[in-house]
């Protein structure tokens, strides 16, 4: 489990909302609280503490380098304990945020230097619980979504709260969320 001061770079996907509601249904544990329907560009990021003037110019620069992109979630894919749905559309993003910050590995380096681009559903979790989420969320798919921005979150003690959101293609970028 993270710790409070613990950063991600995320892209939301408002239309996903009813897959991760769905999975709730089935059992609340399996989905994190406190953060909406998204794919993570790179987790964890820099700690909270060393999110500087240099660093936020920097998000703001590389999402304004790329235009808003059109999403397609087709596939539900489970492994032990995980369940997801790959979003290849939003890979060049997430590969470009981690080269931008190489000495952040993605996920503590668990999954490689590139972990493929997807929207958790589900963590934790018996084999039979994830088939019944996967019953759930199957007939929800194909969902279609616009990657509008990237956007900076940390954790607190009151949960995951956003610090940054920088629309893509925009201008250098917008106030904190």
């Amino acid at each position: 489990m993270p710790e409070p001061g613990t950063t991600a770079l995320v892209i939301l996907l408002p239309a996903a909302e009813p897959v991760l509601a769905a999975a709730r249904r089935v059992d609340p544990a399996l989905v994190r609280p406190g953060l909406a329907a998204h794919v993570t560009a790179l987790y964890p990021f820099l700690p909270d503490g060393e999110l500087t003037d240099e660093v936020t110019a920097a998000v703001r620069e590389l999402a304004g380098a790329w235009p808003p992109v059109e999403v397609r979630l087709t596939d539900f894919v489970m492994t032990r304990g995980f369940a997801a749905i790959p979003a290849p559309s939003l890979q060049p993003i997430a590969d470009a945020v981690c080269a931008r910050w190489p000495e952040v590995p993605p996920y503590g380096g668990r999954f490689g230097a590139r972990p493929a681009a997807h929207l958790t559903v589900a963590m934790g979790g018996e084999d039979a619980v994830l088939e019944r989420v996967a019953a759930e969320v199957r007939p929800l798919l194909p969902l279609a979504d616009t990657a509008e921005a990237l956007q900076l979150v940390a954790l607190t003690e009151q949960g995951w709260e956003p610090r940054l959101s920088v629309p893509f293609g925009g201008s250098a970028g917008s106030a904190p969320a």
